[in-house]
């Protein structure tokens, strides 16, 4: 079952039987879902095996030895079929024109289409009895009707070539499915975890409970998802995130399944089942989305289901019209008519969108870049305008002391600096957190310590009074002179939040704290706009903090002080004539992300809400996968049109040369199936693409 023809025909034969709820396909990986009591199993198997198809279910899968010796077994059968087809060719050609001769032609020309066509014939047959047309049907019509001309060698020869092309086509849209599934190879299934007598040994991944802790040594992969408990090291993430560059990882750092630990060893506290690392999850995702079809798929779909009936009509009229009215010999007009019905299979149409989707879904996820569905791959490309969130997406969502200055003409700069992070190390306000990280100063103890709120602390060091507070509280102290109130309003014009250190006589310094723009932030803005698409930054924050980061950044408009339902509102009132996105990784963001045309949420720093809402998630928060996602969508879209411009035009062409010309049966083979491959492989480009 690998199209839609396929899976229409499944579909009737299992509506009819009584207790099946619901069906779902997923035809790229040839499995269907039946929502039905137990008591069916048996119907819904046999109503299979009616329709031609054979069944495995999954809860006793074949082993990949086993998966290996099937088509190894399967490819040997079809080459005899072959290579019979070529005997009873060689009988035909060379043989006397006699009936002992002939009738042992048609004997080899038999066990050939019985060699490689019974399943094809089970597959016809079960369509016909609905009144239904697939390429099996059309082939079992063709096939039988050239042996009962007298084209049994050409019969042969064309069940066997259509079959064997059949499985080198299976193979080939198999890379592309197997390029999401080849990413449960990156988990090792083992993982070395502490024992209860502090001893070391490998489990199964899959067996180790959550809370364990865990060990992995240089230049190994993580079994698991986990929290880093001890070590320091370099993590290459790429496998899992597309980040090209180790990250470094310490106590407190996350680390996941499928990454390779490269310098130090680390020990981690398993935070996830095998079932549910983030690899995992990505895996199980991109499956979902694989099942989706896109809309240049959907037209293709009902395209085919249409076209293949109108060839059958054809080939009808050119049998049975020509020698009527134009006066074509029978048998040439029934060739001629059955060469018609071999051209006529739609499968290098059909088989051109979801391989060109999937490739484009798997050569996603290896960057990095989960998309929910094929339809948001498709779409991307139309974006024009985009709104992003700033804390987060734009910045990094952590303040950091970016300006300091020590006013003070009486204390050195460093005893002033270990004052003030005395003070603020005793704060677990963001702002105080962000001094203390920003000085590396030594700290003094701290009597008398108190906290005013909205305004700041206070403590006295070495009897001697001081405040750490904001530069309103410094105001309403009447600390804060014209010259100091220009250098202030300096730092505020550019989104800083101030905190100024003082004693009961004078200000002795002041701190500038900011949530830094992402490095990555500027080019992601410059590659946007390079593509035509408007950014629009979209924030909670004051104007003069969004403004501050909109121009460092290249952002085209910034709207700040919106609450979430002002976000979406922007969002949904823009969507009336545009194609909009939505950036965000809060659950603030949720309403915005669901309200957009297409949703991206940082897949590493977004929570689970706005993980849920959104329609692409990226892996390592780099705005620039945005980018990459829409040239991805781009080039996806131009060789889905290849595709088809590929498949119709090879239709055409014989479509012609078979009603007027001298095309044979083995030549629509060849033209039909090398259509077929011919999009396939031009899909799977996408899969080898380094960048896009």
């Amino acid at each position: 079952m690998d199209c839609p023809t396929e899976e229409g025909q499944i579909r009737r034969a299992l509506e009819g039987i009584s207790g099946v709820r619901r069906l779902q396909f997923n035809l790229p990986a040839r499995m269907l879902s039946v929502d039905a009591p137990e008591s069916a199993k048996d119907s819904i198997i046999q109503e299979l095996l009616n329709a031609g198809f054979k069944s495995e279910v999954l809860s006793a899968p074949l082993s990949a030895e086993q998966t290996a010796q099937a088509q190894r077994t399967e490819l040997n059968r079809l080459i005899a079929a072959l290579v019979v087809a070529i005997l009873a060719e060689g009988v035909h050609f060379f043989a006397p024109d006699s009936l002992p001769w002939k009738g042992l032609g048609m004997g080899v020309a038999a066990i050939a289409i019985a060699l490689s066509g019974l399943s094809v014939f089970k597959k016809g047959l079960g369509a016909l009895l609905r009144w239904q047309l697939n390429i099996n049907a059309l082939m079992s019509v063709a096939v039988i009707g050239a042996f009962l001309i007298g084209q049994w060698p050409e019969a042969a020869m064309v069940m066997a070539l259509y079959s064997l092309a059949e499985l080198i086509e299976a193979r080939s849209v198999d890379r592309a499915r197997n390029a999401i599934a080849g990413l449960l190879a990156l988990s090792p299934s083992q993982a070395e975890i502490q024992q209860p007598d502090g001893s070391w040994s490998a489990l199964d991944a899959k067996l180790v409970p959550v809370g364990s802790l865990a060990r992995v040594k240089p230049g190994e992969r993580f079994a698991l998802d986990g929290l880093v408990i001890a070590g320091n090291s370099a993590v290459d993430q790429s496998p899992v995130t597309g980040e090209s560059v180790p990250v470094d990882k310490s106590p407190g750092d996350d680390v996941y399944a499928g990454t390779i630990n490269q310098s130090g060893s680390l020990e981690f506290r398993i935070t996830r089942p095998a079932s549910d690392t983030v690899l995992a999850r990505i895996i199980h995702a991109v499956e979902e989305a694989q099942s989706q079809r896109a809309p240049t798929q959907r037209f293709v779909d009902k395209f085919a289901a249409v076209y293949t009936p109108a060839v059958f009509v054809m080939a009808l009229a050119v049998a049975v019209g020509t020698p009527l009215f134009l006066g074509w010999e029978w048998m040439t007009a029934i060739y001629k008519a059955l060469v018609l019905l071999v051209i006529a299979c739609p499968c290098a149409l059909v088989i051109s969108t979801p391989v060109t989707v999937v490739s484009g879904l798997a050569a996603a996820a290896r960057r990095g870049i989960l998309i929910k569905g094929g339809a948001y791959l498709e779409q991307a490309r139309q974006l024009s305008m985009l709104g992003l969130d700033k804390t987060g997406t734009l910045t990094e969502g952590r303040p950091k002391l970016v300006f300091s200055k020590v006013l003070s003409t009486v204390s050195s700069e460093s005893d002033v600096l270990s004052w003030a992070r005395s003070l603020a190390e005793r704060s677990d306000h963001p702002v105080s957190k962000a001094v203390v990280n920003g000085l590396a100063n030594d700290a003094i103890e701290v009597q008398n310590f108190g906290a005013e709120l909205g305004k700041g602390v206070h403590g006295s060091i070495g009897g001697v009074n001081y405040v750490l507070g904001n530069h309103r509280w410094i105001h309403e102290r009447g600390q804060c002179s014209s010259e100091l109130e220009a250098a202030l309003r300096e730092q505020e014009l550019q989104g800083r939040t101030l905190s100024l250190f003082a004693n009961d006589s004078e200000v002795l310094a002041v701190f500038a704290v900011a949530d830094t723009t992402k490095e990555s932030s500027r080019q992601a803005i410059a590659e946007l706009k390079a593509l035509g698409v408007q950014t629009v930054m979209l924030t909670g924050d004051n104007e003069a903090t969004a403004a501050a980061i909109g121009r460092e950044v290249g952002i085209n408009e910034v709207r700040a002080n919106l609450l979430p339902q002002d976000k979406q509102s922007w969002v949904a009132q823009m969507a009336e004539g545009h194609v909009v996105g939505m950036v965000g990784d809060g659950v603030n963001d949720s309403p915005s992300l669901a309200a957009a045309s297409i949703g991206f949420s940082m897949g590493a720093a977004g929570t689970d809400t706005a993980k849920e809402a959104a329609d692409v998630l990226i892996m390592n928060d780099d705005l620039r996968k945005v980018a990459e996602t829409i040239r991805l969508s781009k080039r996806t879209h131009a060789i889905l049109w290849q595709n088809i411009t590929i498949a119709l035009g090879i239709k055409a062409v014989f479509f012609v040369s078979a009603v007027f010309g001298n095309a044979s049966m083995w030549m629509a083979v060849f033209a039909d199936m090398g259509a077929s491959l011919l999009v396939v492989f031009n899909g799977l480009r996408l899969l080898k693409a380094s960048r896009v």
